[in-house]
């Protein structure tokens, strides 16, 4: 099995990488997650604000939430096994998470350059009324 599952905090949009101040860490981890879907590897993202379903679906995440809160989150869960709680990973980590799985040399971390928005006031995502999704 190739696949790594994010189970995220709750967010205004499906990755975070929206409205006015978005974190460097949410955007970098976007663009490993993105990374890794080009070679192949099935990523799945869940909010919880979004996808309550998958939270309540998972026996795991209910019990780390129960115990810990959602201090836990994000939670990264590769090949079935729980890999990392209440930060994201980086690539070199999700890699070799991976195990004999190896990706090929091709997979490169992108990095992206880190913007300034300034908005009105509105929704989470900038203009009055508009939705980030």
């Amino acid at each position: 099995m190739r696949q790594i599952d994010i189970y995220d905090p709750a967010m205004c949009c499906s990755t975070g990488v929206c409205g006015p101040a978005v974190d460097q860490k949410l955007i970098q981890a976007a663009a490993d997650l993105d990374s890794l879907k080009k070679q192949g590897i099935k990523v799945n993202r869940y909010n919880l604000a979004q996808d309550l379903d998958a939270f309540a679906g998972n026996d795991t995440i209910k019990a780390l939430l129960a115990a810990q809160g959602v201090d836990v989150l994000p939670v990264t869960i590769v090949n079935g096994e729980i890999c990392k709680q209440g930060e994201y990973a980086s690539l070199d980590e999700l890699t070799s998470w991976l195990g004999n799985e190896r990706l090929p040399t091709t997979v490169k971390r992108s990095f992206i350059k880190s913007i300034e928005v300034t908005t009105g006031n509105g929704s989470c995502c900038g203009g009055s009324g508009s939705s980030c999704c």
